[in-house]
């Protein structure tokens, strides 16, 4: 079980103008670079050494690239095509995944997840696997963002408007970036925080269903959805459980990436 952390107050107005700026330009995606980032940073950092050889031997097809540098390729080449790969969506009754119904003709971040750890264990082509660790490095961040668990009526919270932000800004965009920006840590001081949290139990769940179903939980619960005005308690409410998502999805990608090796 997590330890949740103490999170000193922070004034409502010093990070306000910061979320309200970083909201438009994220708010179609999962975490924003930061988060990306460093769930991709502490996956590296709990590479066993046959791991990292292997993820180090990929990464230097492409010069002067990092586990932490490609955590947003993904959303940086979206597709019509491949779009709904980042994503799941559930009944607003159920969080229990069927994926007839909640992920039709695999096109879903469940799914996609699947795909991508077979042709990463696989002996295909160097290209192939290296496109696939890109594609996991950042969907197994997303599948642990609680909204791309959500509900397809209001798109996962992109049409939930906060009436605290007059330019716009909604749900998604605050657990993209704006509940993990009010931190104000870089990715070093970041990684070695939510490193502190040690997620051993949950993080040897490597069920992807059960991580999508994890996140959807999270956003069922009675107050994950603010009434009103955005408030201090709901930010230190909330902010432990964006911490303990990227550290959970750091750990799991670090323990997918050791299984899927390929050893002869």
């Amino acid at each position: 079980m997590f330890r949740p952390l103490r999170i000193p107050p922070t004034p409502w107005r010093s990070w306000l103008s910061l979320l309200i700026g970083c909201a438009m330009a994220t708010q179609a995606f999962a975490w924003g670079s930061q988060g990306h980032e460093v769930v991709a940073a502490i996956a590296w950092r709990g590479l066993q050494p046959k791991a990292r050889q292997e993820v180090a031997r990929l990464l230097a097809l492409e010069s002067g690239q990092t586990l932490e540098s490609i955590a947003t390729w993904a959303d940086e080449h979206r597709s019509a095509a491949t779009g709904a790969w980042h994503y799941v969506n559930f009944p607003r009754d159920t969080c229990s995944y069927e994926p007839l119904r909640d992920c039709p003709d695999g096109k879903c971040v469940v799914a996609a997840i699947a795909r991508q750890q077979a042709v990463f264990a696989s002996h295909a082509s160097d290209s192939e696997r290296f496109k696939a660790l890109k594609y996991l490095v950042h969907l197994v961040a997303d599948v642990h963002q609680p909204l791309h668990a959500g509900y397809a009526d209001d798109r996962g919270g992109n049409r939930f408007q906060l009436r605290a932000f007059v330019r716009g800004s909604n749900l998604h965009a605050l657990w993209d970036s704006g509940l993990l920006h009010q931190m104000e840590l870089d990715n070093t001081a970041l990684v070695a925080l939510l490193q502190s949290l040690a997620p051993v139990a949950y993080g040897r769940d490597l069920n992807v269903v059960h991580m999508a179903q994890e996140s959807c939980r999270i956003v069922a619960l009675a107050d994950f959805y603010p009434q009103g005005e955005l408030s201090d308690a709901y930010v230190q409410r909330f902010t432990p459980v964006v911490q303990q998502r990227l550290a959970l999805a750091g750990a799991r990608l670090a323990a997918m990436l050791n299984a899927a090796v390929v050893t002869d």
